[in-house]
């Protein structure tokens, strides 16, 4: 990065290539980091990163990196927001995702614009609003379409496999789930906001969409997630987290109380190490079906456990 000064005071800043990829692998350790650890861990950094990010595209910029510039500032925007909703901030959340799909379109860049379509759609289910998950898929799928790719496709339609599997719909769910299948086989290569979805993260959608279905599914579901919860390592604790969590439903939900206590209680250790709000509210249905056998000695304190860390604040 080059500053001159003049008799007037200081020039716009002239922005070069490797100040956008010194950006970009800035943003790449910001991402991995929230993948392991949670949003509450690296959301000042990605802050800073943005406020950057912002005072660079004031900069004299020339015209072969703006779009370039333009998608680092959007895939910060994109990751703040994920880091404000996994702590427990779904308003700001939509609010940094809308300025992200502004930098988005600007660059002209919908895969990304996929993406953050896709994260959007996330927050809405996890407050089970289906139908508002389904809006934001629907865009996010017709931008993954402009694209062409093939991976943001199959995370558009897994998720909305996932939202019509809320809403009861199982004939669509495994419809859209069969469309997310073969999307993916399809893939070759992938932008870093989207890479994170591998065979691993297809098992445990999949795990997830028949979890909701319940039901005959339960069987396939433990399959699906026991698989995932195998898959991941430990630069994925949360999603691991989230796996386990569901895997452990499952079974309490079969009456398997054995499996459900020893799942849970992995879950519930590892949810502790992650500073996320989401596993705190992916255990309200397994404390519910725990609660019902309060004093089994084969789930011993767990119910008592997971009601005491949902209760405390995150970190």
């Amino acid at each position: 990065m080059v500053t001159m000064t003049g008799e007037s005071g200081p020039l716009p800043i002239s922005i070069e290539s490797a100040d956008v990829a010194d950006l970009e692998a800035a943003v790449g350790v910001l991402r991995a980091l929230d993948y392991r650890q949670g949003g509450g861990f690296c959301r000042d950094a990605v802050r800073v990163v943005k406020t950057a990010s912002l005072l660079l595209h004031w900069g004299a910029v020339p015209d072969r990196l703006r779009a370039r510039l333009n998608t680092v500032l959007a895939d910060v925007h994109n990751l703040l927001g994920w880091t404000e909703f996994d702590i427990g901030h779904p308003v700001p959340a939509r609010h940094r995702f809308e300025r992200a799909l502004g930098f988005a379109a600007e660059a002209g860049n919908d895969s990304l614009v996929a993406n953050i379509r896709y994260r959007l759609g996330r927050v809405h289910l996890h407050h089970h609003d289906a139908p508002a998950a389904l809006a934001e898929f629907a865009l996010g799928r017709a931008a993954a379409r402009r694209s062409a790719s093939h991976r943001a496709t199959a995370i558009l339609a897994a998720n909305e496999a996932w939202a019509f599997a809320m809403g009861g719909e199982e004939h669509a769910a495994l419809t859209r789930f069969a469309e997310a299948e073969a999307a993916f086989v399809e893939v070759t290569g992938s932008d870093p906001w989207e890479a994170f979805f591998a065979e691993t993260d297809l098992a445990a959608m999949r795990g997830t969409v028949l979890t909701e279905l319940a039901g005959r599914h339960r069987g396939e579901a433990i399959t699906e997630l026991t698989a995932a919860a195998s898959g991941y390592g430990a630069d994925m604790a949360r999603s691991r987290s989230l796996t386990l969590i569901m895997l452990a439903q499952n079974h309490a939900s079969r009456g398997d109380l054995d499996e459900a206590a020893r799942v849970g209680t992995v879950a519930l250790d590892l949810a502790g190490t992650v500073a996320s709000v989401r596993p705190k509210d992916r255990l309200a249905p397994l404390e519910r079906l725990l609660a019902e056998h309060r004093g089994d000695p084969v789930i011993g304190a767990l119910p008592d456990r997971i009601a005491r860390y949902r209760s405390r604040p995150l970190n």
